[in-house]
């Protein structure tokens, strides 16, 4: 049985002075719910999922903005950052775990980037977290079914609806397991019970290239089953949602595209579902390009954060697909690079939504923030009076890759790209950094002061950059 878990924090929206609010909170099934209280009584409580002995509670509240605030829990009280307006912080993160053996390493170790963001948000309080993907990494949880362990290379040609049912329990116990064991690690449930969180997901909260393998894997009885179970627990875990809870929490009414998109006083993220959707031959579906269009408008001038899950503005992809045509044993990392937007397959969409960033700067400011690629840099588009500025923040708590692959992907990102003319994109280093790609693990903070944003990345080993404008 999953240990206790909670309260994990998450953000609902912000209005009339009010910040809203759920709290997630997972014990055994027979144990009376702690009681969640604020100033206005106790909150509301619904029970969202129960397997196994285990129950999933969600507590439903408001805080009055203004600085910070508080809930008590179990009779703890946890102080909480409600100012939405004037000067205020975010963080944001991605790539919490490893492919294999992410527990396998001692917390302290593990966590070590969370502790930190413990340590800043006690200093100088985040007003909100930003997850970019990645939350958690499914890749031995998918395999918890004989008949699921050798996806995907090989699967059985026929599965009954008894072994699709005993698959789907399978994987659901080893998500919530997953989930549970990892939210509930005492570094990173200090930061989960203070900061109110906003997630988006990516490959590894699904399965390893989930969308860039074949249609044979994805479409198949089994590929369906997890993608399913991978929904419901994304949902549950890092929104605290339900079917039911679609139209309020995202921009799809019916959740086909999980994107969501909030204006704040004074600034508005939006975060496109890039994985619901997501086929070889295209990144988004008709449900997500139709969130991404309302930022089509007219005068605005409240800056716009993007969080896209894999970066938006990279490299020369292309030219390496090109080069593992050639090379058969490098084949096997085709879907890897077919993820990217900067795939040879996405090209045109990739071009599309370039497009469309270039035309919200005519009347916004606009900083896109990625990760997946477990390093940190940053990057520009040419634009007209402003240019698409994009921060990556990859590697919370995955470990960071060799120094020889941020060098040559830096070597390759020297070679420059253009994929709308007149429009040049840039890797550049980090401030106070020589290099275009840091193989640190790190974080990104987000500040906003007497109305200016500015950004700081916080690195394993190099520690704090130096501000820089957006």
């Amino acid at each position: 049985m999953p240990q206790p878990l909670g309260p994990v924090l998450l953000f609902r929206g912000f209005a009339a002075g009010r910040l809203r609010l759920a709290a997630l909170v997972g014990q055994p099934a027979d144990a009376t719910p702690p009681e969640l209280r604020t100033a206005d009584g106790p909150a509301q409580q619904t029970e969202l999922h129960r397997q196994d002995g285990y129950r999933v509670t969600r507590f439903d509240f408001d805080l009055p903005a203004g600085g910070a605030s508080a809930y008590v829990f179990d009779g703890r009280e946890i102080a909480v950052e409600t100012r939405f307006d004037g000067d205020l912080r975010m963080a944001f993160a991605s790539c919490n775990g490893q492919e294999h053996g992410d527990f396998d390493r001692p917390e302290p170790e593990r966590n070590a980037m969370w502790a930190r963001l413990a340590a800043e948000h006690a200093r100088a309080p985040f007003a909100l977290l930003l997850h970019g993907g990645d939350q958690i990494y499914a890749d031995e949880d998918v395999k918890s079914h004989p008949l699921t362990k050798g996806w995907p290379d090989r699967l059985p040609r026929e599965v009954t609806a008894d072994q699709l049912f005993d698959i789907e329990r399978a994987l659901r116990r080893a998500f919530v397991e997953r989930y549970v064991r990892l939210f509930a690690t005492p570094t990173f449930a200090r930061v989960a019970c203070r900061i109110p969180a906003l997630a988006t997901w990516n490959d590894h909260d699904i399965c390893d290239g989930w969308g860039s393998l074949g249609r044979s894997r994805t479409r198949s009885a089994i590929g369906q089953a997890m993608f399913r179970i991978a929904r419901e627990m994304f949902l549950l875990f890092q929104h605290g949602a339900a079917e039911a809870d679609m139209p309020e929490l995202f921009a799809d009414p019916e959740g086909v595209a999980l994107g969501w998109h909030h204006r704040l006083p004074g600034f508005e993220i939006i975060a496109p579902d890039l994985r619901s959707e997501r086929g070889r031959h295209q990144i988004m579906g008709a449900r997500g390009w139709a969130m991404m269009e309302t930022l089509r408008r007219g005068p605005n001038e409240a800056h716009v954060f993007m969080v896209s899950s894999v970066p938006l503005l990279g490299p020369r992809l292309s030219l390496v697909e090109a080069m593992m045509r050639l090379i058969p044993t490098m084949q096997k990392y085709e879907d890897d690079l077919r993820d990217q937007w900067q795939s040879r397959a996405h090209r045109d969409e990739w071009r599309r939504m370039l497009a469309l960033c270039l035309e919200v700067l005519e009347s916004s400011s606009m900083t896109v923030l990625s990760g997946e690629i477990h390093l940190a840099t940053q990057a520009r588009m040419r634009g007209g009076a402003r240019d698409v500025i994009q921060l990556i923040a990859s590697g919370v708590a995955h470990d960071a890759p060799p120094q020889g692959y941020a060098r040559a992907l830096g070597l390759l990102a020297g070679l420059g790209e253009a994929p709308l003319s007149g429009h040049p994109i840039r890797i550049a280093p980090l401030p106070g950094q020589t290099r275009r790609y840091v193989a640190e693990r790190n974080y990104l903070m987000l500040e906003r002061r007497a109305g200016r944003w500015s950004a700081e990345w916080e690195l394993e080993r190099s520690g704090r950059t130096p501000s820089r404008a957006l």
